[in-house]
């Protein structure tokens, strides 16, 4: 996992009895983004190909990885697609309903915040 680099943040320190004040430099750690998982739902109409191709071309898995989420999703109900940043995953989740709409399929895909 990457580290996080430290933004310095210039305080100011009272010193002893006297009005002077000394900056001190601190460092300041900045939190990774909150991640969230984009997942996709099962249905009794949309094609199991059709799904296989959403995730090869929406989530760049390759056949056989695409192939496994499907049938998770379609034997458990849902399957997670990938995980991203809030922004990242709502865009990935409107381009799945896009597609899903634009081909006539009532696929649906969600945003879930990881935990």
């Amino acid at each position: 996992m990457a580290t996080t680099p430290s933004n310095p943040v210039i305080a100011p320190v009272r010193t002893g009895d006297s009005d002077s004040v000394v900056l001190e430099r601190r460092t300041q750690k900045t939190q990774p983004p909150q991640m969230y998982q984009v997942v996709m739902l099962n249905d009794d109409f949309t094609p199991m190909e059709f799904v296989v191709m959403v995730l090869q071309e929406f989530f760049g898995k390759d056949r056989e990885a695409a192939t496994q989420i499907m049938l998770k999703i379609h034997l458990d109900g849902k399957g997670v697609c990938g995980v991203y940043t809030r922004d990242v995953a709502t865009s990935k989740v409107d381009q799945v309903q896009d597609a899903a709409h634009q081909a006539g399929h009532p696929l649906q895909a969600v945003v879930e915040p990881v935990e």
